[in-house]
């Protein structure tokens, strides 16, 4: 039976090589979700009082412990701050309190699981969803120029 034995050297390379790319991803999520809240923050309109749910979300984005998106329908969204909701980054689903089919600030909750505080929603903004695709998209588009023949590859 042949074993052979990978160098010590090499592993701490490979340690290191490895443990820089996931610091390089670390970095770069605190710059991704401060954007993500700077283009919503764009996108958003002066607050409301309340706005109309039928009891399904069609989606829901958090931005944090401060903030959450909710999609009630493909192009109606609303920015709703919850602020110290701590658990809101990690909840894998969320319930949304409401009476009457209205969701109120100051009146109504975020629900982030079992045993968790329900987290107040203290304002609510409507998102022009068409102002934030637009915004990503143009986030999305790069620079290009040509190569000079001096450049290498």
């Amino acid at each position: 039976m042949l074993v052979r034995s990978i160098p010590s050297s090499c592993l701490i390379v490979g340690v290191l090589v490895f443990g820089g790319l996931l610091g390089g991803c670390a970095t770069n999520y605190p710059q991704r979700e401060s954007q993500r809240q700077a283009a919503y923050q764009a996108a958003t309109g002066a607050p409301v009082r309340s706005f109309r749910f039928f009891g399904s979300l069609y989606s829901w984005e958090p931005l944090g412990n401060q903030q959450l998106a909710v999609y009630t329908r493909p192009n109606q969204a609303w920015l709703l701050d919850v602020p110290g909701c701590n658990e809101l980054p990690f909840a894998t689903a969320i319930g949304l309190t409401s009476n009457m089919h209205e969701v109120m600030a100051g009146f109504d909750h975020i629900l982030t699981g079992r045993g968790n505080v329900p987290c107040t929603i203290t304002q609510i903004r409507p998102i022009d969803v068409s102002k934030l695709k637009a915004a990503r998209e143009a986030q999305r588009k790069i620079e290009e120029k040509p190569r000079s023949p001096t450049d290498k590859p």
